[in-house]
């Protein structure tokens, strides 16, 4: 009877599995039919992405505890995250063992084609159990449900993985925290069958009657502020054992989120990878506010608020393209998350730099968020604080520390900076003699220099929209240091010693791991075009539009220099290349839209179609760097629609080539920006001519204001480039605050 039970069992999964496929293919003109959380399952050197099932931009985030896609053992579900990337919050899994046999300690096996993942639902099967595992979020609750076969034991575990403890109410009611980075997450949770609870340490275990038939629920919320509130949370969300209502509510508010942008052509490969991209945008920021109270790590304090409030962002990877693109679908949401960067820093006294959910992360480099409220700023969105935010912004100019993943007062060298210019750097070999200076990060001269030359130049844009005349002046004569760093005969960013000398190193090469003496991540080659706030001024340095264009192309030619395992032993985070030209990781995004400052349109359409074909493949491969939550997927978003951002602060869109024949998109104010590209496809992918709203439009670049008026770009494609479209100087994009605003 046991064996019968356990056929029957796998036989309903997989006609389930079978149904579910035959029902949803006809669904194409649901968007959400072309996401698959697999793609970019496994990194090329460093992290993949992860199946994330989650509500939008909501804090509940669940996906399967495993290494990659290729590990074929699940170690447990978390009840949610604490950050992107950054740790479990509480975990469940099903044995069918008893709580005397220990294998409750076990990874399990699954089969990767037993599992089904979308935004708002997952399901596997563990083969050597025969248990099948459903869950579907809530924006602050969740709710499982596990199938077991016959009559074999039925145990679930419940974890806790860093610090903290279980309190066991009844046979079928827990609650538990979980302390992490000095702050708690608590958890109310209900099973819907009645079982045995032990606690093993930090381990609660609950086994249920082996003859039990019914599959077994359970149903949680989770608060960051009491158990009493993590109830509440479940209560307001989930009030039904009903794990097909939870999944219908997610499924229609990922239909709504996705519905945003239609496109018409295209494949289905390149549909599923902008789709999953735009999918992977909604991870982050997430809401935390609870029935009008969140807790705050920035101070360790309950606030009440009617507002959402947001956390976990690392803003040197978002700005770039991530807070842009939302910008555009989900202004009102936007306003709130840069509120949220206001109240951090009204309680902590520090404008953030990667505020996640426990602290704010000094990781990377650079101030920011100084670009994301500039640009927001001048693309109309003003629903924040403005006056506090410029004094956040100015206090971390003036008082913090430049140096890379340190939170801290000035040092000797910011006010060398201010001083000279640039950020000095060390001879090789020579000592550190700056306690302040990280370890392992070091002293990242040009990239510092770089970084800090953009900020303070939204910063000073920011002093010129608020009638701050001294601020304006001060920090606009500090956004051309950059070029202090400039070395003509290299053509490249060069790093300085504190008495103005050039310092004798490979560009390619030195530094240490990832260059991190003198760049970030990436070597000098990346770091030659960090300009994206002057790029008038950086032709001007390389001599010139055909002099800078040649430089371009030398950059997707450069070879190594060595073998790549050599390379990429120093430079892991350089993946994704094509000559020097690193795709994976941000700092490069920008830059196949330069040639259009320098008359060379056609080669932008060119980089842009041959790098989303090469590196953005609609399988487990295909994200050639760390994605990072949204921060590498929004440049496939915009790219893939046929433009671009390369300068945040200014409300420009550079053109490429879209990858559809036709784009909508839906504003929130009932207008929709439409892309149509006729004759688009692989081959055709040259702009022959454009027009926006009918008239002929020879420059390739159109602003935010067109957007939102609701405007038509209309491009004429076709196999071969036409070099004379949009390629005179007065048709470059601008670098000057003379543009068009909302």
């Amino acid at each position: 009877m046991k064996k019968h039970k356990r056929y029957t069992l796998v036989s309903g999964i997989l006609t389930a599995i079978i149904l579910s496929a035959c029902t949803t293919r006809p669904e194409v003109k649901s968007n959400i039919h072309y996401v698959d959380p697999h793609i970019g399952g496994v990194g090329h050197l460093l992290q993949p992405t992860r199946p994330t099932v989650q509500l939008p931009n909501q804090m509940i985030r669940m996906y399967p505890y495993r290494a990659d896609y290729m590990d074929e053992q699940i170690s447990f579900f978390p009840l949610s995250i604490i950050s992107h990337r950054n740790g479990a919050l509480f975990g469940i899994m099903p044995y069918a063992s008893s709580p005397e046999d220990g294998l409750w300690s076990e990874k399990q096996m699954y089969d990767h084609d037993l599992e089904t993942v979308r935004p708002y639902y997952y399901s596997c099967y563990f083969i050597d159990t025969d248990i099948q595992t459903e869950f579907s979020p809530g924006k602050k609750a969740g709710l499982f449900r596990f199938t077991f076969p016959g009559e074999d034991n039925k145990l679930l575990k419940l974890q806790i993985n860093q610090g903290g403890s279980w309190n066991i109410i009844s046979g079928n009611t827990i609650t538990g925290e979980e302390v992490f980075s000095g702050m708690k997450a608590y958890v109310y949770g209900e099973f819907s069958n009645t079982g045995n609870a032990t606690l093993e340490k930090q381990v609660a275990l609950f086994e249920f009657p082996a003859e039990e038939e019914r599959p077994i629920e359970f149903r949680y919320g989770i608060s960051f502020i009491s158990a009493e509130q993590a109830r509440a949370n479940l209560e307001n969300e989930i009030s039904e054992w009903d794990l097909d209502v939870l999944k219908k509510q997610g499924k229609d508010l990922w239909t709504e989120k996705l519905g945003a942008i239609q496109v018409k052509g295209g494949s289905e490969a390149q549909r599923r990878t902008f789709y999953t991209s735009l999918y992977r945008c909604y991870e982050r920021m997430v809401d935390i506010n609870e029935d009008g109270r969140y807790y705050s790590a920035y101070d360790h304090q309950v606030h009440e608020s009617d507002r959402p409030f947001y956390v976990d962002d690392w803003v040197w990877d978002s700005y770039l393209a991530h807070h842009p693109l939302r910008m555009l679908l989900d202004p009102a949401e936007e306003e709130d998350m840069l509120q949220s960067y206001v109240n951090m820093y009204e309680q902590s006294g520090w404008m953030p730099q990667f505020p996640l959910l426990h602290m704010d992360s000094p990781a990377m480099h650079g101030f920011h968020s100084s670009i994301v409220f500039l640009d927001a700023w001048r693309k109309g969105l003003r629903n924040y604080d403005v006056e506090k935010a410029y004094e956040g912004m100015r206090k971390n100019a003036t008082e913090a520390t430049m140096l890379p993943w340190r939170n801290g007062t000035l040092t000797e060298l910011d006010t060398f900076y201010r001083n000279r210019g640039y950020y000095p750097a060390l001879e090789p070999g020579e000592e550190e003699t700056v306690e302040e200076v990280h370890d392992f990060e070091r002293r990242q001269s040009v990239a510092i220099t770089m970084a800090h030359s953009y900020d303070d130049w939204a910063l000073a844009e920011m002093a010129r929209e608020m009638g701050h005349a001294e601020d304006q002046k001060y920090f606009s004569s500090q956004a051309t240091n950059y070029r202090n760093l400039y070395r003509p005969d290299k053509m490249l960013m060069w790093p300085k010693n504190a008495k103005g000398e050039w310092i004798d190193i490979d560009p390619k090469y030195d530094g240490g791991m990832g260059g991190r003496d003198y760049y970030d991540e990436n070597n000098g080659y990346t770091y030659a075009w960090q300009a994206q706030h002057d790029i008038h001024g950086l032709i001007e340095l390389m001599g010139g539009p055909a002099e800078f264009t040649a430089n371009l192309n030398q950059l997707f030619r450069e070879d190594l220099g060595r073998s790549k395992y050599q390379f990429w032993a120093r430079f892991p985070d350089a993946t994704g290349l094509v000559g020097q030209f690193s795709m994976g990781n941000e700092p490069s995004f920008h830059i196949p839209y330069l040639y259009n400052y320098a008359g060379e349109p056609w080669l932008t359409q060119k980089r842009i179609r041959f790098l989303l074909d090469v590196w953005f493949k609609d399988n487990i491969f295909g994200i050639p760097g760390d994605e990072d939550g949204g921060g590498m997927t929004a440049f496939v978003v915009f790219s893939s629609m046929g433009f671009y951002p390369v300068t945040p602060g200014l409300p420009v869109y550079n053109i490429g080539s879209p990858v559809f024949e036709e784009v909508s998109i839906k504003l929130d104010k009932g207008a929709t920006f439409t892309i149509v590209a006729r004759g688009c496809s692989k081959v055709n992918k040259y702009i022959q001519s454009a027009r926006l709203n009918g008239e002929i439009l020879d420059r390739p670049w159109f602003t935010h204001a067109d957007i939102l008026n609701g405007s038509t770009l209309e491009l004429e494609m076709g196999p071969l480039p036409n070099k004379e479209w949009a390629s005179s100087p007065e048709a470059a994009p601008p670098s000057s605050t003379d543009v068009q605003q909302p």
